[in-house]
């Protein structure tokens, strides 16, 4: 088991393109823009890449999937495996290949004494949500005009103590850092630059053709293809995996991405989240869409 965990938190030996500084190298005329115009590439359950096996399953699972894990973990925990893992490169890894939305889901273990969070998905992560924000934040220091968009979005098994605890972690670790939700000011990439700011909180997940039929809604909108299987898929599929689905999908959802369109009109899309995202070409197509912007406000 303990090599199984260790396997999951080793960074995977791939070598996509390095965008670690896509935002400061936009055209100038996108930088009046808000980002909720912009196309920003995203990961689903960011930190799913170093998943303790060893930890109790998440609270939120359901008891059926519990109880055969009491009993035959020796088949559950390599499922638990193929199909919660859905990102292999460490979260600095993944800044540097552009990614700027990160889908935290954060949780607190049950019967845990401690303060300690973690992220989850289905079991709990090896590193603690302070320590992957510390990573963002040194991380942040080496690209002054880079702006993240933290989506914190599950809390499980916190109380007020905790969320208070997390809040005030937050403000001591990125400071002016964070854009404030009182600031007058757009959401501009020229407006973090001039007030310092590089941390946005805010974000929601939301499927993909289903909301831009209805159209965008206001400010930052989510879209992307994330898979998820119930129990009873994943027991009778044991060949099959998250990452063997998603991988076999992917050629038709780029293809579909390619076509897309960031600004402020109803059919256009703002984040666009991945699993696997060090895997494939998502990033830069999506960074590319940028350009599609620039033309039209200079046309």
């Amino acid at each position: 088991m303990a090599d199984e965990t260790a396997a999951l938190c080793r960074d995977i030996s791939i070598k996509p393109q390095d965008h670690a500084d896509w935002m400061s190298q936009l055209p100038e005329i996108l930088r009046a823009e808000p980002l909720y115009n912009l196309a920003i590439p995203g990961s689903h359950d960011t930190m799913t890449y170093c998943l303790d096996l060893s930890s109790p399953l998440q609270e939120s699972m359901p008891h059926a999937l519990k109880v055969l894990d009491r009993i035959i973990p020796c088949i559950i925990r390599p499922c638990l495996s193929k199909w919660s893992t859905t990102q292999v490169q460490k979260i600095s890894a993944q800044l540097d290949i552009g990614i700027r939305y990160f889908d935290l889901r954060i949780a607190h273990k049950e019967h845990d004494t401690t303060k300690a969070l973690y992220c989850a998905h289905g079991v709990y992560t090896l590193l603690t949500v302070k320590d992957a924000l510390k990573d963002i934040a040194e991380w942040l220091t080496s690209h002054p005009k880079e702006v993240l968009l933290l989506a914190c979005s599950t809390f499980e098994g916190m109380n007020t103590v905790l969320h208070q605890d997390l809040i005030l972690f937050l403000k001591s670790l990125f400071g002016s850092k964070i854009f404030p939700r009182t600031c007058e000011k757009p959401a501009t990439l020229g407006t973090f630059w001039k007030l310092g700011h590089q941390i946005d909180p805010s974000g929601v997940l939301s499927y993909l053709k289903e909301q831009q039929k209805g159209g965008r809604p206001d400010g930052f909108f989510v879209a992307g293809l994330n898979l998820t299987e119930d129990t009873k898929y994943i027991l009778t599929h044991p060949c099959q995996s998250i990452k063997s689905l998603t991988l076999q999908s992917s050629p038709q959802f780029l293809d579909w991405v390619k076509e897309q369109s960031p600004g402020p009109g109803s059919a256009c899309l703002n984040i666009i989240c991945g699993d696997f995202v060090g895997n494939s070409d998502l990033v830069s197509i999506v960074i590319d869409l940028n350009n599609k912007l620039a033309e039209r406000l200079t046309s």
